[in-house]
């Protein structure tokens, strides 16, 4: 996958899990797994392309300012 498949899946993992109300646990719960793997994919694939990111909040801001950038 590339950088920008992942991270598209990745964000669109974030913005469900937010959508999800509390009272669903497990649903949460299989976001929340798949959401860390594709956060891992993301800051593997970020390290190999020479992307600096500071922390995986950085990583995650960047991944959004990516998308942002790729819709323009």
């Amino acid at each position: 996958m590339t950088l920008i498949e992942i991270a598209e899946v990745y964000t669109d993992l974030v913005n469900a899990e937010n959508e999800i109300p509390n009272e669903e646990f497990y649903a949460k719960e299989q976001i929340n797994a798949l959401r860390t793997k594709y956060h891992n994919l993301l800051m593997e694939r970020m390290t190999a392309e020479r992307i600096y990111f500071a922390d995986r909040f950085d990583a995650t801001r960047k991944a959004f300012e990516l998308l942002q950038k790729v819709k323009v």
